[in-house]
């Protein structure tokens, strides 16, 4: 219900004496299950923390991606929000929502649904919208996300804020969700750090990218082998790399193919082998990049070079950008196994590290 208001004032959200969230875990015999790598979040003090780091919320328009038993559901419906759309795939704790629902005249739609099937631009009313250069619109999507479903989830929104669509077809939404301690340091890493990977390269070029602070693993039930990042993301204006998604993900994956060795070796896997070795000395002194620099040592400027150089490689050999390496393997393998082993070289550590 709505606390009422003096006339000019906007009347204050407050949800009604519900249930605590274990109350509804127990009432409806809600069990995390491992297989889905679930964990419920109970402290409100916490849900209440990383709703805050969404920022204001009041009058907006939020999307929570799993929201379980709803301890983060309650904080959000606190903060003021006009509209929350809840997508939740497991059936077990749609009646616990539901609750909320309607204590929450008006305010919340449900849906049961899988976030990485869901069509996220029909979520959210059209006035919404806002051009890109403007300030982020009104929508936030919160999430704690299960920790199997959260890198590639990720990943499918950071090409989504490359082609400006899905959820960012209203402008440029932003995003608070948890991952994995060792996932939140990798998105948010520095070049030279040992947590610099694929994952840092592809979040920092699209968006501003803050590990916002670190929830201990035994605040959750049950409680995972590991602590748990906060982690909030704006879309930038313009992107570090001005190149299509998949082009930027291919380059990118390549030189962290052999993390271990010298940014080289991970280049050649954009070549087939005939003249590997010409195209990888020409795309690193093109890029001005050092080939005996580790892939983690790599700045984001010195990628955008050999992002840019390569496109113009592919542009000039289009089938140079359908090359795909791990596939040229399986037929040096097929080959092998074909002729027989004798008198054929061994498989190589590469091939057996990928």
């Amino acid at each position: 219900f709505c606390v009422m208001a003096a006339p000019g004032k906007v009347a204050a959200f407050r949800l009604p004496p519900l249930p605590t969230i274990g109350e509804i875990i127990k009432l409806f015999r809600l069990k995390a299950l491992k297989q889905l790598s679930q964990n419920f979040l109970l402290d409100l003090r916490l849900t209440d923390k990383i709703v805050k780091q969404a920022g204001e919320l009041k009058n907006a328009h939020v999307c929570e991606v799993g929201p379980g038993p709803g301890g983060i559901t309650r904080s959000i419906l606190s903060a003021g929000v006009e509209q929350l759309l809840l997508i939740e795939k497991d059936a077990r704790f749609i009646p616990g929502l539901q609750i909320l629902s309607e204590a929450a005249p008006g305010k919340v739609r449900i849906v049961h649904g899988d976030i990485l099937t869901y069509k996220m631009e029909k979520a959210f009313p059209k006035h919404l919208k806002k051009n890109w250069e403007d300030e982020p619109p009104d929508i936030h999507i919160i999430g704690n996300l299960p920790f199997s479903v959260s890198t590639p989830l990720i990943i499918k929104w950071l090409e989504n804020v490359s082609k400006r669509d899905g959820p960012f077809i209203y402008g440029r939404t932003q995003m608070t969700l948890t991952f994995q301690k060792e996932v939140g340091e990798r998105l948010t890493a520095n070049p030279g750090s040992n947590q610099r990977s694929r994952l840092s390269i592809m979040a920092q070029h699209l968006c501003t990218v803050e590990n916002c602070f670190i929830i201990p693993g035994q605040a959750f039930v049950p409680k995972p082998e590991v602590d748990v990042a906060v982690v909030h993301f704006t879309p930038l204006v313009q992107p570090k790399i001005q190149q299509p998604f998949e082009l930027v993900e291919k380059v990118v994956q390549s030189v962290f193919q052999f993390r271990r060795k010298y940014c080289f070796r991970g280049i050649e896997t954009l070549f087939p082998e005939n003249g590997r070795l010409k195209r990888t000395e020409q795309l690193m002194m093109t890029a001005d990049v050092d080939p005996t620099l580790r892939p983690f040592q790599l700045s984001m400027s010195q990628f955008r070079n050999l992002c840019n150089v390569y496109r113009k490689m592919c542009d000039e050999d289009p089938s140079l950008f359908v090359f795909n390496y791990r596939e040229e393997l399986r037929q040096k393998k097929k080959t092998r196994s074909l002729l027989g082993s004798t008198g054929q070289p061994e498989q190589t550590e590469e091939e057996n590290q990928l």
